[in-house]
């Protein structure tokens, strides 16, 4: 199953209430992060510009100064436009107003309206349209190189604003939260997964535990790795079968498997 979660806010401040629907995929077992701890971290929004509100869709993460990761259904629509979305840096709580104005949408070009993020290659890159300034709160992730690959039971982090249980939605103020997973093997992950119809591909990573993972709402952002002092993202929140599940763990895009991609249009070194 896949999950959206959906946070509407006024443009000039203000909230109403969360409600919740089927195609994205919150923290479960996390805690508050503190601020900048996680610089990279990215909320993106979708405009509604009939009735002036912002709709919270998903995470993100900044890659480079102009250039931010997410997760392909996060972009709903055949031609989405970059006036839909707005994206927010270094902020751990969803509040706030500044926003920074988008330029251009791109979706992996493998990816499947129908099948989602069951189907592979979800993942999708908004260009920004004047960098973001480097600070003790905003700073971009680094990627992995290409051979980098993370031995199963690697501690590892994921961060969002999504529930932090299955039927729990993060209450106000909606303060980032962070929890600790582990990397789960790719052939038991394969093969806990081969008992449902949603098989794990190549570019699929698995991360997670009982009573630790991601959740509704946490699609699009960052599953990160400390490796020998640097922090490295290796996935993007996909998709997944219930919440910090025994038998299921959290699936995200495999950021190796989509490295000469993300280059072609972003920097190796910005």
């Amino acid at each position: 199953m896949l999950w959206l979660l959906f946070l509407t806010l006024p443009c000039l401040g203000g909230s109403m209430p969360v409600t919740s629907g089927t195609e994205l995929v919150g923290i479960v077992g996390g805690h508050d992060a503190r601020a900048g701890k996680w610089p990279w971290q990215v909320s993106l929004w979708g405009v509604n510009t009939k009735n002036n509100t912002v709709i919270f869709l998903c995470g993100a993460s900044l890659i480079h100064p102009q250039w931010v990761l997410t997760a392909a259904h996060c972009i709903s629509g055949k031609n989405p436009v970059p006036q839909d979305f707005v994206v927010q840096v270094g902020q751990v709580r969803l509040f706030n107003d500044h926003q920074v104005q988008v330029a251009m949408v791109i979706r992996h070009p493998k990816y499947s309206l129908e099948e989602k993020g069951k189907g592979g290659a979800d993942v999708a890159l908004l260009k920004l349209k004047a960098p973001v300034t480097p600070s003790n709160l905003v700073r971009w992730i680094t990627l992995p190189p290409a051979s980098f690959t993370v031995p199963a039971g690697t501690r590892c982090w994921v961060t969002g604003w999504g529930n932090i249980g299955p039927e729990e939605t993060l209450p106000p103020p909606y303060h980032l939260q962070e929890v600790e997973v582990p990397i789960v093997a790719d052939e038991i992950c394969r093969q806990q997964y081969s008992k449902t119809d949603k098989p794990i591909k190549d570019d699929m990573l698995c991360a997670g535990s009982n009573g630790r993972d991601s959740c509704m709402g946490d699609s699009g952002g960052p599953l990160v790795c400390n490796w020998r002092g640097t922090w490295f993202q290796v996935g993007v929140v996909s998709w997944g079968i219930s919440c910090a599940h025994p038998n299921f763990p959290g699936v995200y895009a495999r950021v190796t498997s989509f490295l000469s991609w993300i280059h072609h249009y972003v920097s190796s070194s910005p």
